[in-house]
């Protein structure tokens, strides 16, 4: 059906500074992958997170597997990881060989928090994965004080969260990993795909490149020519003395440069989505139908704008919206449980009320970055008048 107000899959457009500086990368980066564009993307993402190693790669995802590969799981291992997420968070860990734990999440904020991880916990728990949904951040430092105490690994899936913060601190740069999105949906896209893992670790951060990269690596002798024996050497990376095996996982050097032009623009993009689902927000504080997780600082990005129905009229408000009003509302994130893939992996279940009733309740409104003013005029409205006609 055609809509008035579509659930669009791409977040933003470019302002010409960067239509330019694509256009510029087309014409001289030389070769255009893994050259000076990326080290000045992952340099300036390090100095923009605070932290020492950022490494770009090609999607979000791919800094999922890597993670899972150096996590070097043995059977048995669990990790901790939210139902309510997008199905990237999960399954390159079952790939590895991990079980996966489902935790639930708050009932407010829809993220997990120390308590509902601590509830997860076992003998066999190695990591635990955070997942900052819609752009909110997790309460990090309590999580990260109980994984401290547990000797626990932990992942930051910062995929929506990028340029949020908690008492000063990046989002992404608290976990021993971090991982970040620059999908067509994010607050920044690189032309469509794009991701960023960050590790804390300096061993690991050695090995990185030759993983990222098919293990190309350089021979551990000098050569007398270059082309002597061959260019450069290919190996298996090693990390605690066990083999992981190589990808190609790399970004192109147009998407690069794209990328160090947008981290000039993160804050401004967070503000003024933020800015406008208050007013969204705050329009609808009469109703008693609609809730709404409100959050009117940088710990908040609005990458999302979801809405919770307390009194179970969720289905008959997408009907109207939908039908009546020609708004592409959608409902994101099924609970992974629920999905075949993990049924069929034998981790189809999930002790998660607070999950399933949210879910069971909610949903996300369009809320990309590029919306007209009149379009997110029109959608308040009808809003407005969908719910009063359910008084």
């Amino acid at each position: 059906m055609e809509f008035k107000v579509h659930h669009s899959g791409r977040a933003h457009y470019y302002t010409p500074e960067e239509i330019d500086v694509v256009v510029k990368a087309m014409n001289d980066a030389e070769p255009l992958t893994q050259s000076k564009y990326r080290n000045q993307f992952e340099q300036k993402f390090s100095e923009f997170l605070g932290v020492k190693h950022s490494f770009a790669v090609h999607t979000a995802t791919d800094a999922l597997e890597l993670t899972a590969q150096l996590l070097q799981f043995d059977e048995g291992d669990e990790i901790i990881i939210p139902s309510f997420t997008f199905t990237a968070s999960a399954y390159p860990f079952v790939k590895q060989g991990a079980k996966i734990v489902w935790a639930d999440t708050d009932p407010k904020t829809h993220v997990i928090t120390a308590e509902t991880i601590k509830a997860c916990i076992t003998s066999n728990t190695k990591a635990i994965l955070v997942v900052h949904i819609a752009g909110y951040v997790a309460n990090m430092p309590e999580i990260m004080d109980l994984a401290k105490k547990h000797h626990l690994i932990v992942v930051e899936d910062n995929a929506q969260g990028i340029g949020t913060e908690i008492n000063g601190q990046k989002s992404g740069s608290f976990g021993d990993f971090g991982i970040f999105s620059f999908h067509s949906h994010k607050n920044i896209s690189t032309l469509g795909e794009g991701g960023m893992l960050v590790v804390k670790d300096d061993d690991i951060a050695k090995i990185i490149p030759m993983l990222r990269h098919n293990g190309h690596c350089a021979f551990d002798f000098e050569q007398e020519h270059y082309w002597e024996p061959a260019m450069g050497n290919v190996d298996i990376p090693e990390l605690n003395g066990k083999p992981i095996m190589p990808n190609n996982y790399c970004l192109g050097e147009v998407e690069c440069a794209l990328g160090v032009k947008l981290l000039d623009r993160v804050e401004s993009l967070n503000t003024e989505k933020r800015t406008r689902a208050i007013r969204f927000i705050d329009a609808l504080a009469d109703f008693e139908d609609i809730e709404f997780h409100r959050v009117n600082s940088t710990r908040h990005n609005y990458h999302l704008l979801l809405a919770y129905f307390p009194t179970g009229k969720r289905n008959e408000f997408f009907k109207r919206i939908v039908y009546q009003k020609q708004i592409q509302c959608i409902a994101p994130y099924y609970p992974l449980n629920r999905y075949d893939f993990y049924k069929k992996v034998g981790m189809g279940k999930a002790n998660c009320p607070n999950t399933d009733l949210f879910w069971d309740n909610m949903i996300s409104f369009p809320f990309h970055h590029w919306m007209s003013e009149p379009d997110f005029d029109y959608m308040l409205a009808a809003t407005r008048e969908v719910l009063d006609d359910l008084r």
